[in-house]
């Protein structure tokens, strides 16, 4: 589904601070399947996953998505294939602060156009689903950090991306939190979704609903 050839990805380029984060990585991810990126801070993990969700480019070698080559998009295309295709929950969940948690899970697809009725729709059947309804109207800054989590999700969710994408998405949660976030990613797999997760927590590499991990280490993978 996802492939990289080579991949290369440096910081600073022809500077004297210049660094390269990503040191030739080749990598097949396969769909419909729950892949883990394990490797400490600092193995190239986010960057990583940023360029296979179109947030940020390769310095050199090509991501294809199907056979599509994403590395040499222009820029609006790449922007299209983004929102259409990926969805994204952020280590930190980048909520809105003082907006309502229906607003959040709806702001990725406001770019998409479409009727507002329809959109709300959507938004209150995933936050039902997630078992978030009666908190629509709260503020965002209200919530538990479970609940935060699970908005996070609802907003990935919102324009039915085919891949969701996960950075270290239990690095602010307790141990029970955690294993609860993998049960829902073992729902998404299920439910015919591609995941990809980075992490250095046992509680998701070692989880059942892992189909393959991938070790980084210093921008390449481990033994490679």
């Amino acid at each position: 589904m996802i492939e990289l050839v080579d991949v290369r990805k440096a910081f600073n380029q022809g500077r004297p601070n210049e660094f390269w984060a990503i040191r030739g990585v080749s990598l097949t991810v396969d769909a419909n399947r729950v892949t883990v990126l394990k490797g400490p801070s600092g193995s190239g993990k986010t960057t990583l996953l940023s360029m296979i969700g179109c947030l940020s480019r390769p310095t050199a070698g090509r991501i294809l998505f199907e056979t599509q080559l994403l590395s040499g998009l222009p820029e609006r295309f790449l922007t299209a294939v983004r929102r259409g295709t990926f969805g994204f929950i952020f280590q930190q969940f980048n909520l809105i602060k003082g907006v309502t948690v229906l607003e959040n899970v709806m702001l990725p697809a406001y770019p998409l156009g479409g009727p507002r009725r329809r959109l709300e729709a959507r938004a209150h059947d995933l936050l039902a689903q997630f078992g978030l309804a009666a908190k629509a109207g709260y503020r965002v800054e209200w919530l538990s950090g479970g609940e935060a989590q699970r908005t996070a999700i609802c907003r990935a969710l919102v324009n039915d991306p085919r891949v969701l994408v996960a950075d270290e998405p239990t690095a602010n949660l307790d141990t029970q939190l955690s294993r609860d976030f993998m049960g829902i990613v073992g729902d998404l797999r299920a439910a015919g979704k591609t995941v990809l997760l980075s992490s250095h927590d046992p509680e998701v590499y070692d989880s059942p609903v892992v189909d393959r991990v991938v070790e980084m280490r210093d921008g390449r993978l481990a033994g490679g």
